[in-house]
């Protein structure tokens, strides 16, 4: 038996959910989020609890997966997810550009423009060096955050770059002198 797929997950006041074929839809305060549903797993709930089942243990692949799924989207629904960048760089920032675009300067010949997907925000500090992505799609933002950490990877050897916050870097020594 899977043992994250055992778990419950406590549905609160003002969500619910509804499986229509393949998919599951999960309705809450901030939003809607759909995922797909695999076939062999249901979604069972007693007493305001959601169980997630399997029909045999062929589908024990996927019974934590979809657990976590939905677990994540209840989650978004509720509270929302959030992921922290940091820019570390002489004259490395970012801006905000209307709504929905954010623009790098990450030591580039050229501004770098972020178009965000819908259902992504964005805030920045005042320094411009922090940003903070809010969303209730967990997937989706962790791409859009992944994306932009790829626009400049953070340098082991000059430490530079986007970051996530709490992200350790190794430091790696630079070439050593000739003699």
């Amino acid at each position: 038996m899977s043992r994250i797929g055992k778990k419950p997950i406590p549905l609160p006041k003002g969500v619910s959910y509804t499986v229509e074929g393949n998919l599951i839809t999960v309705k809450g305060p901030k939003g809607t989020v759909t995922n797909h549903l695999p076939g062999g797993v249901t979604l069972v709930t007693e007493d305001g609890i959601l169980l997630v089942k399997r029909e045999d243990d062929s589908k024990a692949a996927v019974h934590g997966l979809v657990r976590a799924l939905v677990n994540n989207a209840v989650v978004g629904v509720t509270n929302g997810w959030t992921r922290d960048l940091e820019i570390v760089g002489i004259g490395y920032r970012a801006e905000m550009k209307g709504k929905g675009i954010v623009v790098f300067s990450l030591g580039y010949s050229h501004p770098i423009e972020y178009p965000l997907p819908t259902g992504v925000d964005v805030t920045i500090d005042p320094k411009m060096t922090k940003l903070t992505l809010s969303g209730i799609d967990r997937q989706k933002l962790g791409q859009v955050a992944a994306e932009m950490r790829s626009l400049r990877p953070p340098d082991p050897y000059k430490q530079k770059g986007v970051r996530y916050v709490g992200e350790k870097l190794k430091k790696k020594v630079g070439k050593t002198g000739a003699k």
